[in-house]
């Protein structure tokens, strides 16, 4: 059970506008410092319409003009100065939460629903720095408005204050009990509304599944289920506060009826004047705004502990696949793959890969079959170090790939997936994902060798195009050949197929296939050939290989080359007949 808040872990946000914030201060006690001013001359103002002194009320006004105008000045500065600290908090918290996304392994990703994240990484910290912005240009001001203003009642008349008072220590009790129902409350609808989040995003990245499956219905359904859920967390929110108010305002009103009665008491005995009880009465309703406010403001304070959690929580976790201290850069490599004595398991208790053992020598095409969840795709993709083995080593050139940055191992690893992933932006930019600087015609030349450069040119502004989200705007032989085009200009050393061609049609698998056979040579028609992991189910990718491993069970269980695999009859014989019989 969480027994305290995890504001505290804002603070070294704030440091970094300290100067910022220490100006609004300054603005925020400026500002204050008129609050009796401002009841003062209210009492003055009622003396002198009573007296009629149409004179006296002249100097008063020119004066107060003078006050407001002042007033307004730092309160403006008080406003923005503080805005200013909140945004950039905010700001830098939502960068620090993304980069450290950006560091978690695809294990995280894996079990993580993508609208919870993008949720945390939106409303979560807009409603932290809200918090951070009321906190100093609100609640501060307000308890300082209190105090001020409490003073300047004391000054009056003490025992009118001290009766004054009686009732809150009462209202303090009952704001603080409703703020940890809020807290309660408001930890269940963001919940809830994570849950919705996650769901929009799962059912709009498949809506052609929803509609191919006539699922339409189903899905409303479910939408409004979960919606309901979020309705009913909220208005049990919405309720504590609704209530809070109601609680609250009778206490207040209680306490005026209570001061009207003590004011006329000390006037009666003498104690007090009639200017002087104006003016208290002014100072009582200068109580009142700041009261109300910091109420409001605790019971966002609570709702927003909610999402300063959710931050917190997702910062707290840290990878399992980390970079070693002190590791170096991986120097352009020949290629030579080596696994040994690898094992790894997603779950302890079910090994994927046992204790495999792998020479791939430089230059030298590898095609894996097998069943599914046999550890093909596992094997390779343990080589850039998605995920880490739990015994063996991987090396490259002999250089263990634990040694290494993770940067410097990537770059050198090409990567041709089934789905082709594509981001929002134009055909050149995908083409040239993840690098900063870049030349047009090496673009160009890429998507030639991929054969894409002839499709691309037919849109009327070529590489300019947009592909649209998740590049819907391409069919899937496009998006694989931009894929392709990708991996060229990266110009890898080693590089993984992993069933690239398995969802196109005839035509398409053509072309792919034909820029497959581009990309497994030097980029730029030199001699040396790149070393090559193909997984395929389609064997017709595969027969010509320089060697073809069946993976069962997390073994290698054959190995050779087609002709030597198919005269041996055995498993990958099997397979064989089984496509082409």
């Amino acid at each position: 059970m969480k027994t305290r808040s995890n504001y505290w872990q804002i603070l070294p946000y704030l440091r970094p506008q300290r100067l910022t914030i220490t100006k609004a201060l300054a603005c925020t006690i400026a500002f204050t410092i008129f609050w009796p001013i401002i009841a003062w001359l209210i009492g003055e103002t009622a003396k002198v319409i009573g007296n009629g002194d149409l004179k006296g009320f002249a100097q008063i006004a020119g004066f107060s003009a003078i006050v407001f105008l002042v007033r307004g000045t730092v309160q403006y500065g008080q406003d923005t100065l503080m805005a200013k600290a909140a945004l950039i908090i905010a700001l830098n918290l939502r960068k620090k939460v993304y980069a450290h996304l950006q560091q978690l392994d695809l294990s995280y990703f894996e079990k993580s629903q993508t609208g919870d994240l993008s949720y945390r990484l939106t409303e979560d910290i807009d409603r932290i720095g809200e918090v951070v912005n009321k906190f100093f240009h609100q609640f501060i001001p307000c308890i300082l408005q209190l105090i001020v203003v409490l003073g300047y009642m004391v000054y009056l008349n003490w025992q009118l204050t001290l009766g004054a008072l009686i009732i809150a220590p009462v209202m303090a009790l009952l704001i603080g009990w409703f703020g940890e129902r809020l807290l309660i409350y408001s930890r269940r609808s963001q919940d809830r509304i994570s849950d919705l989040s996650a769901m929009l995003a799962e059912v709009f990245s498949g809506i052609r599944l929803v509609k191919a499956f006539a699922a339409e219905e189903y899905e409303i359904n479910r939408f409004v289920q979960e919606a309901e859920q979020n309705r009913r967390a909220k208005y049990l929110a919405e309720q504590v506060k609704a209530l809070q108010f109601v609680i609250v305002g009778f206490l207040e009103a209680m306490s005026i009826l209570l001061l009207f009665f003590l004011g006329g008491w000390q006037i009666s005995q003498g104690n007090l004047t009639g200017a002087g009880f104006i003016s208290y009465v002014a100072g009582v309703a200068l109580l009142i705004d700041p009261i109300s406010i910091t109420t409001s403001n605790y019971s966002e304070f609570k709702q927003g502990e909610a999402s300063c959690d959710r931050i917190f929580e997702l910062l707290a976790i840290q990878p399992s696949v980390v970079e070693k201290t002190g590791a170096i850069a991986l120097p352009h490599v020949n290629g030579q793959v080596e696994y040994q004595q690898v094992s790894f398991a997603y779950q302890p208790e079910k090994p994927v890969l046992q204790n495999l053992n792998l020479l791939v020598h430089p230059g030298e095409t590898i095609a894996l079959v097998g069943p599914s969840g046999a550890g093909k795709t596992t094997l390779v993709n343990l080589l850039p170090r998605f995920y880490e083995p739990q015994t063996g080593n991987i090396l490259i050139d002999g250089i263990n790939i634990r040694d290494v940055t993770f940067s410097s191992l990537r770059r050198q690893i090409g990567i041709v997936p089934q789905e082709t992933i594509l981001f929002s932006g134009s055909i050149a930019q995908n083409i040239a994902f993840g690098q900063t600087y870049y030349e047009m015609k090496d673009v160009e030349s890429a998507a030639k060798i991929a054969n894409a450069h002839q499709f691309i040119t037919q849109f009327s502004n070529g590489y300019q195009t947009w592909v649209g989200e998740r590049g819907v705007n391409l069919s899937g032989g496009q998006r694989q050949r931009i894929a392709i085009a990708r991996a060229v200009l990266l110009n890898p050393r080693i590089l993984i197929l992993d069933e690239a061609t398995s969802a196109l049609d005839s035509e398409s698998e053509a072309l792919v296939q034909e820029a497959l056979e581009r990309l497994m040579r030097d980029s730029y028609g030199g001699l040396r050939q790149r070393t090559v992991f193909i997984i395929a189910h389609r064997l017709t990718t595969v027969r010509r290989a320089d060697r073809i491993l069946v993976v069962e069970s997390g073994k290698i269980v054959e190995s050779g080359t087609h002709d030597e695999l198919l005269a041996k009859g055995d498993r990958y014989a099997c397979f064989y007949a089984q496509q082409f019989s």
